[in-house]
């Protein structure tokens, strides 16, 4: 080995003891907050929540200069499109963050809730009592808005977070980390409730995932490849939210104005969010009447449209669909048009080509929708209404971390609840087993 490769090992080993370091640090701090925030009333939660909503509004200005540096390296380095998108902040969004944090402070405290009690014969009571997780490793891509989100829910839910957001979005996510600071800072809570690892070194990624003495749960939310990776690294169990290739299904009983206003706004209100609908399924009984309108409405919003054959005949700005085009989350103003025959065609397509994410039904017949709720595998399941409702603050949960597409422990939009486990408490007067 020559002097200067060795010298170029030293200096790589030297960066990886200091990430081991960071995030050693890191864990440490959020541990002992946990055990803290495990019983720190909710009036201490609320008031941090409040502070910190308040702090983001008092520092508008300044997130959004950070964004702005963070969107111009990512223009110089050829990005654009939903990912750019995803990126961006504007006032509207920062709004919305404070708002989020409001409308989670806001919120029933799920610590302590007596989920079931009961009596036994033998004079024992017993009761299912939700409990924070403990610390919770959030790792997310590009949307800087996630570092509010996924901090505001895991204080009120009792749980310390430790965030590591995307490179790309770096100044924006610690503009918006000092600012929670900030709120935890005014409630008198440790500031080690909430870190962002202050490092864009992919190694702090792997360094996470084996840290299974101070972080309990890893929740990845980003592109399908960090899913992966982290599915395949972790030694930590995982709450995945995996990407959405979201259908919506026109019934054959589908009312033509609500069929075309769904269709349209699930897939390009917003075409960059994992709720927007990539394919679009629509029966062959009634397609020459129903899918034309629905297909006009989306062309003249600029989306690109691929399909098959049949849909093909019916209007000739649709492009040829490929087998790959079913099972694409495109995160862009194109959408893949089929048609089924019938609804258990339907089922058949959502649950082989789906990523069990969030599927919408338009139909007025009640037999049909209740068919597909029961039938089809995914976490998020709506009639007569747009895939991009598919978000935790429009089910009322303030905010969400994520979709969960998983079965176990939660499933669908994770808020304060499904970011907590239960504990059996048995109170007796002496009775011993016999």
């Amino acid at each position: 080995m020559t002097a200067t490769m060795s010298k170029e090992r030293s200096a790589d080993t030297s960066a990886v003891l200091d990430v081991q370091a960071v995030m050693r640090r890191l864990g440490e701090r959020a541990k002992a907050a946990a055990e803290a925030l495990a019983t720190a009333p909710s009036e201490s939660k609320n008031a941090a929540l409040r502070g910190a909503a308040a702090a983001i509004r008092a520092d508008r200005a300044a997130i959004l200069a950070a964004n702005a540096k963070d969107v111009a390296a990512a223009e110089a380095n050829g990005t654009k499109g939903a990912f750019l998108d995803r990126l961006t902040l504007d006032e509207g969004r920062v709004e919305a963050m404070e708002a989020g944090l409001e409308a989670i402070a806001e919120l029933a405290d799920p610590v302590g809730d007596v989920i079931a009690e009961w009596e036994r014969p033998n004079g024992l009571k017993i009761a299912r009592v939700r409990v924070p997780l403990g610390v919770i490793g959030i790792i997310y891509e590009s949307r800087p808005n996630v570092t509010a989100d996924a901090g505001g829910l895991c204080l009120k839910s009792g749980n310390a977070a430790i965030l590591r957001g995307g490179s790309e979005s770096f100044h924006s996510s610690t503009a918006i980390a000092a600012a929670l600071a900030k709120g935890l800072a005014q409630a008198g809570l440790p500031e080690g409730c909430i870190q962002l690892v202050p490092t864009t070194d992919r190694a702090a990624v792997g360094e996470m995932l084996t840290m299974t003495d101070t972080i309990d749960v890893i929740v990845p939310r980003g592109g399908l490849g960090l899913i992966k990776r982290v599915a395949a690294e972790s030694r930590i169990p995982v709450l995945k939210h995996l990407d959405g290739n979201c259908h919506v299904y026109l019934h054959q009983a589908a009312d033509p104005d609500i069929a075309r206003a769904v269709a349209l706004n699930s897939k390009m209100r917003r075409t960059g969010i994992c709720g927007a609908a990539e394919t679009l399924l629509v029966d062959r009984a009634v397609a020459a009447t129903l899918l034309p309108p629905v297909l006009d409405a989306l062309a003249e919003a600029g989306c690109e449209l691929r399909g098959d054959e049949a849909t093909r005949a019916l209007d000739p700005r649709v492009l040829p669909a490929t087998e790959a085009d079913w099972d694409t989350e495109y995160l862009d103003a194109i959408l893949a048009v089929k048609q089924v025959d019938g609804l258990d065609a339907a089922i058949e397509h959502i649950n082989r080509h789906g990523s069990h994410h969030t599927e919408s039904i338009v139909t007025e017949d009640a037999g049909a929708s209740e068919r597909f709720f029961a039938r089809v595998d995914s976490a998020i399941l709506l009639q007569n209404a747009s895939t991009q409702y598919a978000d935790g603050g429009e089910f009322g949960m303030g905010a969400e971390i994520g979709i969960s597409t998983g079965k176990l422990h939660a499933r669908g939009p994770v808020g304060t609840e499904q970011l907590t486990s239960y504990k059996y408490v048995v109170r007796g007067h002496g009775q011993v087993r016999p």
